[in-house]
């Protein structure tokens, strides 16, 4: 059974400038540090041209030297883009077959409520049964990437 997990926050920032912003951003400038067992991204190798054509992949190398391979499947201007990981090695290997993740933005006031979303669909007896501990972990994890965005995004 899939794991399904949302992360949410508010900017004062209008929607297409927080979408131009964030897609293209590299990797390793958002999720700088690890949290709890989730590591930080210490690169991105693969990726032909700016992020942001359906259909582009890359690999995500992350600082516990694991590896992810990443594809965007979906980019609706400036209300969506999502994305899905496979092929995890290093520690994640024997607890994750894939995620699908999807950012949305959307109108809120005056400014624009960024989600950041992700369907995991654990391996086997193992992944299910940390996905509890993962679920938490995440969370965090997701709060430091929206703190990464609010100085990507505020001046």
């Amino acid at each position: 059974m899939a794991l399904s997990l949302e992360h949410s926050r508010t900017f004062p920032v209008d929607v297409e400038r927080a979408f131009d912003v964030l897609l293209p951003t590299p990797l390793p400038e958002l999720f700088t540090r690890r949290y709890a067992a989730i590591p930080a991204i210490r690169e991105v190798r693969d990726q032909q041209g700016p992020w942001g054509t359906v259909g582009q992949t890359r690999t995500i190398v992350l600082a516990d030297g694991g590896t992810l391979r990443e594809t965007l499947t979906s980019v609706d201007r400036p209300r969506a883009f999502g994305y899905r990981i496979t092929d995890p090695t290093g520690p994640m290997k024997p607890l994750v077959t894939e995620v699908e993740g999807a950012w949305r933005f959307d109108p809120a006031g005056t400014g624009v409520r960024i989600s950041w979303a992700w369907t995991v669909h654990p391996r086997g007896v193992p992944g299910r049964l940390v996905m509890p501990v993962f679920a938490r972990m995440w969370q965090g994890y997701a709060r430091r990437a929206m703190q990464q965005i609010e100085w990507l995004l505020v001046p």
